[in-house]
C-alpha cells in the first residue's frame, strides 16, 4: 500500500490533465485509512497496558510491595496516588477513543490534519504523566524513608545493628531509590517509544504526506 500511496502522489502532484480527477481522493482514503488504523493500535495498546500490570497484583509480592509503603506511612500517599492515576489513565484511554472515533469518520483532510495532530499530542502527554507518576513514587518513597527513624524495620525487615551505622544505611537505600528510580524511569521510556513511538512516526509520515499535497 505505501509505494501505491508514493506513485498516486507523486502522479497527483504532476498535476497531469490526463490522471483521473479522484487520484486526490484515493490518496486521502489511503491516508486517512493508515492513520485511523494506527490511532485504533494506539487505543488498544492503552488498554493493554493499564490492564496487563494489574494481573501483577495477584503475586505475594505484590501484597509484600503494599506493606512497605504502608510501613513507612505511605499508605494515604499510595491511596491518592492509586486515584490519580487511575482517573488520569482512564481519561487518556478515552481521549485515544474519541480520537479514533473523530479519524474513522472524517470526510475532510484538513480536519484529519488537525487530529493527528491532537492525537500526537495526547499521545506525548500521556507519556509524559505515565514517566513523571513512577519517578515521583520512587521519590516519594526516598523521602519516606528520609524521615523514618528505623526505615528498615518500617519497612518490615529484621536486622542487627551490629557493624552497620543506620545513617549511612539509610543514606544508601536513599541514593539506591533515586537511581532506580532514574533507571526505571528510563527503561519505561525506552518501552513507550516502542510502543507508541513507533506509531506516532507512522502517523507523523501521514501528517508531512497531507501537507505535501498543499490541502
Amino acid at each position: 500500500m505505501t509505494d501505491e500511496l508514493e506513485l498516486l502522489k507523486r502522479d497527483w502532484q504532476n498535476k497531469d490533465k490526463q490522471l483521473p480527477q479522484l487520484s486526490f481522493n484515493e490518496i486521502y482514503k489511503m491516508i486517512w485509512k493508515k492513520s485511523s488504523s494506527i490511532v485504533k493500535w494506539i487505543f488498544i495498546i492503552s488498554i493493554i497496558e493499564f490492564a496487563v500490570p494489574h494481573l501483577l497484583y495477584l503475586l505475594p509480592v505484590m501484597s509484600k510491595s503494599m506493606a512497605v509503603w504502608r510501613g513507612l506511612g505511605l499508605g494515604n500517599f499510595l491511596l491518592l496516588s492509586n486515584i490519580v492515576h487511575y482517573s488520569v489513565v482512564l481519561f487518556f484511554i478515552y481521549q485515544f477513543y474519541r480520537r479514533y472515533k473523530e479519524i474513522s469518520t472524517l470526510d475532510n483532510a484538513k480536519q484529519l490534519l488537525s487530529n493527528i495532530l491532537k492525537t500526537r499530542k495526547t499521545v506525548k502527554h500521556y507519556v509524559i504523566f505515565c514517566l513523571s507518576l513512577i519517578f515521583i513514587s520512587y521519590l516519594v518513597m526516598a523521602v519516606g524513608i528520609y524521615l523514618s527513624d528505623d526505615p528498615i524495620a518500617a519497612m518490615g525487615y529484621n536486622y542487627t545493628t551490629e557493624n552497620i551505622d543506620p545513617e549511612k544505611l539509610k543514606a544508601t537505600i536513599i541514593v539506591t531509590l533515586v537511581v532506580l528510580g532514574f533507571v526505571v524511569t528510563l527503561l519505561m521510556g525506552c518501552i513507550y517509544f516502542l510502543l507508541y513511538g513507533i506509531l506516532l512516526k507512522k502517523l507523523n509520515k501521514n501528517y508531512k504526506e497531507l501537507k505535501e499535497m498543499d490541502i
